[in-house]
């Protein structure tokens, strides 16, 4: 009989090597923690990998642009030191109608202050204003996002201190920001822009980022601080915009795992974690689905609070209250991503001429806020949308290398596609669903499927059964108030400890939220060496 040889002890061990488990990582390792980072999948990233899905063809298969990765990580952790590129968009929006216009937002302002005069000259006397209110109220949350939450409810004068420190941080702005910052929580993203301007084509370009990965229509209550989440990125300093990673986003991941890697950090990937091992009432390691277990003085989980809580623990690990909070936590997604492989490029009759700057921006196709209602009203009972709301990206107009000469990548993401369907499973529904879009497409841009060469399309159940991520909710759960900030994951477990001793979390399912920004994972190191 063979003996089992004994795993190295570690100082910390990172479950997942999705983006903010490789931040916290590399905090952690810099920091001199002896760190492992153990990953399910043969390649680290999560949902911001590169993936060669057809020869030729490199495809940033799940998450697609970048903005929202902090800029102190990018400085810090020396990432393009690793080979972290990113082109900003320009023109960053271009909407086509029904009518025959079209729509383009570029960099240069006067250029698009033109662009919405075409539809409204008031609406474009406001916009300075608009984007003016937007920047500040931005740059009050943006100073949330690398702040541990305060504890709640406050139990001691200490805790008490930490809301007036938060406080605070409202003092700069004047009595309309600090009104608009308040209703902006609750607001629709509709509600929020019916202030500001006239305009439907407006309006409804803005609007997209209200809605894209939220479970909800504009017409939601809560839709409008996702709207103000998507604007508190930057690319190369400047704020709002979002851009293409050279190498797709698994260049970004790749860059963060880099930089993990050369400050010690070890890096394991085929390697599933079953179980999170507590004794005497502590997280004392981990075991492997191969059977293996290793021990390390704290762990930190970078899946989602589901998976973190129900999957790897045992319920006599965790108080019941908090068992139950975790059951009810909603993280159910309604986002699909189809991916294509193009011969050449779309014609959209709005635009016509190919290449041309059409095909640097994010092309909408969604005419206007009752259109994307209506495409919500589906899907809250269950059914794809019939005419979903459409975001479609071209990255190898910036990066030629990610196809073969002549060719091209486009990425679809789309509202609506619910993981529960009222009626007929996903496996059955996926391929029509994917026909329906291309035949959308192709209303605004004939002749277009003659142009795919591949395709793949990704509903909600297939992103949690690629990426495991619960329900394919790509933020890790819904961000509405009642699971934000000082209540995500849950009340009073928001600060990145759990009830067990030793364990974190350090994953989107954590204070700030989703996207690609890292900021979880950072502000989960932080508190990890906080306690020695």
């Amino acid at each position: 009989m063979s003996r089992r040889v004994a795993s190295p002890t570690y100082d910390v061990i990172i479950v997942g090597a999705g983006h903010n488990g490789l931040v916290a990582a590399a905090y952690l390792a810099r920091a001199g923690r002896k760190t492992l980072v153990l990953e399910r999948r043969e390649i680290v990233g999560g949902c911001a990998v590169t993936e060669e899905l057809w020869p030729g063809y490199r495809v940033s298969t799940a998450a697609y642009l970048n903005s929202l990765l902090q800029e102190r990580i990018v400085r810090e952790l020396q990432l393009e030191r690793f080979g972290y590129r990113v082109d900003a968009k320009d023109p960053a929006f271009f909407s086509a109608f029904p009518d025959g216009r079209h729509f383009f937002m570029w960099q240069d302002h006067a250029r698009t202050l033109a662009e919405i005069a075409r539809f409204s000259p008031r609406d474009a006397r406001v916009f300075p204003a608009y984007e003016e209110r937007l920047e500040r109220m931005s740059q009050v949350v943006e100073g949330l996002l690398l702040t541990t939450p305060p504890r709640f409810p406050p139990r001691g004068p200490l805790d008490l201190l930490d809301y007036v420190k938060f406080a605070a941080r409202l003092r700069g702005l004047n009595p309309k920001e600090m009104a608009s910052l308040a209703k902006i929580f609750t607001q629709s993203a509709a509600e929020f822009l019916d202030e500001w301007f006239e305009s439907e084509q407006v309006k409804v370009t803005l609007a997209t980022d209200g809605v894209i990965g939220a479970n909800g229509g504009p017409r939601s209550p809560g839709t409008a601080y996702i709207l103000l989440h998507h604007c508190m990125g930057a690319v190369a300093g400047h704020r709002g915009l979002w851009g293409f990673v050279r190498g797709g986003m698994g260049a970004v991941s790749e860059a963060i795992a880099a930089s993990a890697r050369s400050a010690g950090a070890v890096i394991r990937t085929g390697a599933a974690v079953a179980k999170v091992l507590v004794r005497g009432g502590r997280a004392r390691g981990v075991a492997l689905e191969s059977g293996e277990e290793i021990e390390a003085s704290a762990i930190a989980s970078n899946a989602d609070p589901k998976i973190t809580f129900l999957r790897l623990l045992d319920a006599p690990d965790l108080p019941p209250d908090f068992l139950d909070a975790i059951r009810h936590f909603r993280i159910e997604g309604t986002s699909c991503k189809i991916n294509l492989a193009l011969g050449g490029l779309p014609e959209f009759t709005a635009c016509p001429g190919a290449p041309g700057p059409q095909h640097r921006a994010t092309m909408h196709i969604c005419p206007d806020i009752d259109y994307v209602e209506r495409a919500w009203d589906d899907a809250k009972y269950g059914r794809p949308s019939a005419r979903p709301l459409l975001e479609l990206t071209i990255p190898t107009m910036y990066d030629a290398s990610l196809a073969p000469p002549g060719k091209h990548v486009m990425g679809i993401f789309l509202q609506y596609a619910p993981y529960t369907l009222r009626e007929g499973t996903w496996d059955a529904l996926r391929e029509p669903f994917g026909d329906r879009v291309i035949a959308l497409i192709e209303e605004y841009a004939p002749g277009f499927g003659s142009l795919i060469e591949h395709r793949q399309v990704l509903t909600p159940l297939d992103m949690e059964r690629q990426f495991g991520i619960t329900g394919g909710n790509i933020f890790h759960g819904e961000m509405s108030l009642d699971q934000m900030f000082v209540m995500r994951p849950v009340a009073g477990w928001a600060r990145y400890r759990t009830p067990v001793p030793g364990l974190y979390l350090c994953g989107s399912g954590a204070h700030p939220g989703g996207g690609v920004m890292g900021a979880p994972g950072y502000n989960c190191a932080r508190e990890m060496l906080k306690q020695g």
